[in-house]
């Protein structure tokens, strides 16, 4: 069983259809949609400032998700993949983004719907990334616009993490 903590009395909540891996933890002021994923080792932190999740949004393994203490929340919208090994920081994520292996997006930092940040990217606090657009590098610059054809990678991800998560309710 995953670790579902409380803290300073508030617990995590989640809508219909949620699959969290057993060696995940979700602690604290967490408030998840319907059909997200919290996989293996991945940790979701609403400790000291609360996490909203939107629906169809998946964090993959060793991913961590926090925020900063009187300062800023973390909000993610739906259809959001959060990559193997990233830090989402006090920041926000739009709708259909795509948050690549190991990159960190720090507080502060905006990023809008239907943008990419590439692997490893570093974005840094206060940044925002326009709506549909690439961002590489550290600091992460943009790299390009998202093609027509790149861009069905969003709801791609999203639904095929709800296909895995049903091989493991088996």
């Amino acid at each position: 069983m995953a670790l579902i903590k409380p803290v300073k009395g508030i617990s995590p909540v989640w809508g219909e259809n949620c699959w969290i891996a057993e060696n995940a933890t979700v602690v604290g002021d967490v408030k998840m949609g319907d059909n997200c994923t919290i996989w293996f080792n991945a940790v979701v932190r609403g400790d000291v400032n609360a996490i909203e999740i939107g629906h169809n949004t998946n964090i993959q393994d060793g991913a961590v998700i926090h925020c900063t203490y009187q300062k800023t929340k973390t909000i993610i919208g739906n259809y959001v993949s959060i990559a193997h090994n990233a830090v989402v920081h006090g920041c926000v994520i739009e709708d259909q983004v795509l948050i690549g292996m190991g990159a960190i997006v720090m507080d502060g930092a905006v990023i809008e719907s239907g943008s990419i940040i590439a692997a490893g990217a570093i974005v840094t606090q206060n940044t925002r990334v326009p709506a549909g657009s690439i961002y590489a590098g550290n600091p992460a610059k943009l790299l390009k616009e998202v093609s027509p054809s790149a861009a069905e990678v969003f709801m791609r991800t999203a639904n095929n993490y709800l296909m895995y998560a049903e091989w493991f309710k088996e």
